[in-house]
């Protein structure tokens, strides 16, 4: 499954067709969560839900709030942070794990309607293809058009090197993950 999420600055009116105000409260924190996830389309199944947390691991890498002490075992320990805290969310769920050329494309055609900003893409494909036959970058062409800028993950072939690179529309931003020089050492106690 796949979400194509978009992200609206917080200040400014909500421009989205499916915008709602709804107020949640955090079930650990207590803090009230207002108006993060402001709207959601469903393309190809019954719910926005993303069952397998891609979507929601994209979104929080794009939008999340700060989260003090955040640490991996005690280690590293800093404030984590989306890019753009502020930024509130719509997503459009244009795929159920299986390629949707026609629900993609009807997904860009809405967020650019609805006026986003910003739409990251957390699919691909492990190949590169041609332009006129890649969805996304199809799509990604007509938000450029009207200004919208277009993130995409450049592959998703781990270690395969720079043929793995799936993202090479040049009006796409394509990010990738790397590695870190950060060694995480512990003591283990065999007793």
């Amino acid at each position: 499954m796949s979400l194509l999420v978009s992200l609206i600055p917080e200040s400014g009116p909500s421009r989205t067709a499916s915008a709602t105000k709804a107020s949640v409260h955090h079930p650990k924190s207590g803090r009230e969560l207002v108006s993060k996830l402001i709207g959601a389309r469903v393309y190809t199944t019954d719910s926005a839900r993303d069952t397998e947390g891609h979507g929601s691991h994209t979104a929080s890498t794009a939008a999340g709030d700060n989260v003090v002490s955040a640490s991996f075992y005690g280690f590293a320990e800093g404030t984590a942070r989306g890019g753009v805290p502020s930024a509130r969310i719509a997503t459009y769920k244009a795929c159920n794990g299986i390629w949707c050329t026609s629900d993609i494309l009807a997904a860009f055609d809405d967020t650019i309607a609805d006026g986003v900003d910003l739409i990251t893409v957390p699919l691909g494909s492990v190949f590169m293809s041609e332009f006129y036959s890649d969805p996304v970058a199809t799509g990604a062409f007509h938000a450029a058009e009207k200004g919208v800028l277009v993130v995409q993950s450049a592959g998703n072939s781990g270690l395969a090197g720079f043929q793995s690179v799936a993202s090479v529309a040049p009006w796409i931003l394509s990010v990738a993950a790397s590695t870190t020089d950060r060694h995480f050492v512990a003591a283990v106690d065999y007793s």
